[in-house]
């Protein structure tokens, strides 16, 4: 059985970052506890915490 990739397990370790350099500032969410799964957006584009309630 392939398992949800929308699922969250107590094992996993979600973090978010802005990540900047000279040219712009990126926002990135990752799981720490699973190689390669992270996204990253421009950070201007990023959801406020208040949009997302």
């Amino acid at each position: 059985m392939v398992p949800n990739p929308h699922t969250v397990s107590a094992d996993d370790t979600i973090v978010g970052s802005i990540d900047s350099t000279e040219s712009s500032d990126e926002y990135v969410i990752a799981d720490i506890s699973a190689d390669g799964a992270w996204l990253s957006m421009e950070a201007d584009a990023a959801p406020t915490l208040p949009a997302m309630r």
